[in-house]
């Protein structure tokens, strides 16, 4: 019952603020595309919401993370090499194929139309398998899905047991920020040196973000399952921390809002999307690039804003279409 008569009173609040924003006289309603209309409320509106802002604190992020390796299983990158080898080949001979048969059937050359769209719709086929291939070894292993020498050497080099391949998880983290510079495993209390070769795009049993590492020259006896603990290292990092609850995130990537204050009292609050550079988780918050110290951000109530520009937009579309 709390919870329902809290979200109530929320969605009270919300409306208000809808009303109160867009109020007035249709000249004042956001456009779509115009980037100088932003969200913008009156003290009224902020108490209405709980909206609150705070200055960004620079810190400098000490350089060490603690990650769960496991080790992976090269059998299952060879399979996944080789489904993608073989549907590439047959996707070829087959575009070939259909090649072929479209010029000798240009030509009058003795070829029906009826076999031509049977070796066109087999080039599809072969098309859509090449690319799910593809699709599932880049989900599979990120980082080596690069076509180029040194990638195929390395493919080489793990399949010949030269080299393992390490997932190494971060626990309770969804985003990785920036890579770290290298890796350090702890096997039976003896450092063995890792190498980041990049992000995974998928996640684990633990439901983490994960780093892809290449161990050179391993200790004998470290095999496929094996589960290690690993520290990562990087330059120290010096950034801005936010709460995590002031970062919002679209198709151009984080962004948080910045408050500017009116230059009258009779003008509203503005408030301005800036875009940040997420470097790192760090406690609650994150360590980001892009706003100053100096800066009123929004830590609460960012939602409400998010959600006027949508109202805003969609506003001006409903009084073009009248």
């Amino acid at each position: 019952m709390q919870v329902q008569t809290k979200r109530a009173l929320q969605f009270a609040c919300y409306a208000v603020v809808c009303s109160l924003a867009f109020a007035g006289d249709d000249d004042e309603a956001p456009k779509p595309g115009d980037a100088s209309q932003t969200p913008s409320l009156n003290a009224e509106q902020q108490r209405a919401v709980n909206l609150q802002v705070a200055h960004p604190v620079a810190v400098k992020v000490p350089e060490r993370t603690t990650a769960l390796g496991v080790v992976l299983d090269a059998t299952s990158l060879l399979s996944d090499a080789s489904e993608r080898a073989v549907a590439e080949a047959q996707e070829q001979a087959v575009a070939a194929e259909a090649a072929r048969l479209r010029g000798l059937y240009k030509a009058g050359a003795g070829t029906s139309l009826k076999t031509l769209e049977t070796a066109q719709a087999e080039e599809a086929k072969a098309r859509a398998e090449a690319d799910l291939a593809a699709a599932r070894f880049t989900q599979h292993w990120g980082p080596l899905a690069k076509e180029s020498p040194a990638m195929r050497q390395l493919q080489l080099a793990v399949t010949e047991g030269r080299s393992l391949l390490v997932r190494a998880d971060l626990p309770g983290q969804h985003l990785v920020g920036a890579l770290p510079a290298r890796a350090v495993l702890d096997v039976d209390g003896i450092e063995v040196p890792g190498r980041v070769l990049g992000p995974l795009v998928q996640f684990s049993d633990s439901q983490s973000a994960g780093l892809l590492l290449q161990i050179d020259h391993p200790p004998l006896g470290l095999a496929a399952g094996a589960r290690v603990p690993i520290a990562l290292y990087g330059s120290a990092r010096a950034g801005m921390l936010l709460p995590r609850e002031a970062i919002l995130y679209d198709e151009n990537g984080a962004y948080v809002y910045k408050q500017v204050a009116a230059r009258t009292a009779a003008e509203k609050t503005r408030y301005v999307p800036v875009k940040v550079a997420l470097l790192m988780p760090y406690g609650d918050g994150w360590l980001v690039q892009g706003v100053d110290d100096d800066d009123a951000i929004v830590v609460h109530g960012v939602g409400v804003l998010w959600s006027l520009e949508g109202v805003g937009a969609r506003a001006a579309d409903d009084e073009d279409e009248d």
